[in-house]
């Protein structure tokens, strides 16, 4: 295992901080390959090969795509099944996450202007949503409570969930247990592509969806993209994890390194970033990530993880923040002795993890924010998951015959200019009958 000393004054610094955010997230040719021809099956014979797919990839033999939806009757038995100290912690958190939605909501709005024309927006739920929770070997309980809430605070009409089966043919039962704290409307054990597919089409079981939520392996994530071209939206675009952490001789080697692992852990792939104004601080967190390390079951994944990162040394806060922005993580920690100035300065973060005693797991699990974030540098231009993306706004508009007489020659010059002759006329008209 090696981490990379840098600094910002190495030539090739920047370039090779840009390469680290290179990540195709079309996948190679073997995935688009792969993904297209299942799309194009589920698109062709809905069900049929639904059925087909989920006996081959989700191995789990049906007859029927109905012995796909969870019943009552299952859910029943999760709800039994789970400890009371899991349901106490899982609904301690869906209470925090649900709180901190809650605040987001926005209201409609309108005014009159003086002539008597009224304007206004009405924000409204986004009808149908697919959620996409991974699972097989893992349960994500987490990616469930997330999503589901705020889209039920939005008031989405249809919640619809897909996760992958286990190896006894389930979903497993703490993601049932929190879909049924978040009002999920259907659940059904199909995962990957089929799952994607079946949400951006519909079949004759699984309903079509206006927009699809939810984490994923790379063909989930081409998936996602392909059905954008089919008129359904996604959350936004997904990449390999990340986190960068900014730490001065203030922070605590030990809590960075715990950090760092946390999310070296998520795959090979992850990125994970050590800025430092201190030689010392990168040298006791590498010393306590090699101490660390080998405590994870995870080890060999974190590694991987952990061999392609970097420590960058850097002179000063300011040039650490030129970094950071630049570099647009989707976590950042901040432990510093002025975390004030970073707080002030950033202007491109997914999530932001203020002080020793702020790990990124929190945000992950149970303080409240979403842990659905932009990766890849698309946080310059994302957002995270919020109640907005479950919502959509509608403006309205009436004028008065004082209004359109006050604004209706602008209307006119505008239109004119743009070589939009009808569009000048559906003024020129109304003016003349004015007249």
């Amino acid at each position: 295992m090696n981490i990379k000393i840098q600094s910002t004054k190495d030539k090739n610094f920047f370039s090779d901080l840009k390469n680290n955010l290179e990540f195709d997230s079309s996948g190679n040719n073997e995935v688009q390959k792969i993904t297209k021809s299942i799309v194009s099956d589920i698109k062709r014979q809905g069900d049929k090969a639904l059925i087909k797919l989920t006996g081959q990839l989700d191995h789990l033999e049906v007859n029927s795509v109905s012995q796909l939806e969870v019943s009552k009757a299952r859910l029943q038995k999760a709800f039994e099944s789970i400890p009371e100290k899991t349901k106490k912690d899982l609904k301690l958190a869906a209470e925090r996450i649900y709180n901190y939605h809650l605040k987001q909501k926005g209201e409609s709005w309108s005014y009159e202007d003086d002539d008597g024309s009224s304007y206004g927006q009405k924000i409204t739920p986004i009808d149908s949503v697919g959620l996409y929770v991974p699972g097989g070997k893992a349960a994500y309980p987490s990616s469930v409570l997330m999503n589901a809430i705020p889209a039920k605070i939005a008031g989405c009409k249809e919640i619809i969930l897909c996760s992958p089966p286990n190896k006894e043919g389930e979903i497993a039962n703490e993601i049932l247990y929190a879909a049924s704290l978040c009002g999920v409307t259907k659940i059904y054990k199909v995962g990957g592509i089929q799952a994607i597919s079946g949400l951006t089409f519909g079949t004759e079981t699984i309903p079509k969806v206006y927009k699809i939520f939810g984490p994923g392996n790379q063909f989930v994530t081409v998936a996602k993209q392909l059905a954008t071209k089919f008129g359904v939206a996604i959350d936004m675009p997904a990449g390999p994890s990340e986190l960068l952490v900014m730490a001065d001789e203030s922070a605590n080697a030990s809590f960075i390194a715990s950090d760092l692992l946390s999310q070296a852990e998520h795959g090979a792939d992850s990125q994970v970033l050590l800025v430092s104004t201190s030689n010392t601080i990168i040298e006791n967190v590498f010393t306590e990530l090699k101490k660390q390390l080998e405590e994870l079951p995870r080890k060999e994944i974190a590694t991987r993880a952990i061999q392609n990162s970097k420590s960058i040394l850097v002179k000063d806060f300011k040039e650490s923040l030129a970094l950071i922005n630049e570099y647009a993580p989707e976590h950042f920690i901040v432990c510093t002795k002025n975390n004030d100035f970073f707080i002030e300065g950033i202007s491109n973060a997914g999530s932001v993890f203020i002080g020793n005693y702020t790990p990124e797991s929190a945000g992950d699990y149970a303080s409240g924010t979403n842990h659905t974030l932009p990766t890849n540098g698309y946080s310059k231009t994302y957002s995270g998951v919020n109640l907005d993306s479950f919502t959509k706004s509608i403006t309205f508009q009436e004028i008065t015959k004082t209004g359109i007489q006050n604004i209706g020659s602008s209307i006119e010059l505008m239109a004119e200019a743009e070589g939009l002759q009808a569009h000048k006329n559906a003024v020129t008209l109304r003016l003349k009958d004015l007249k």
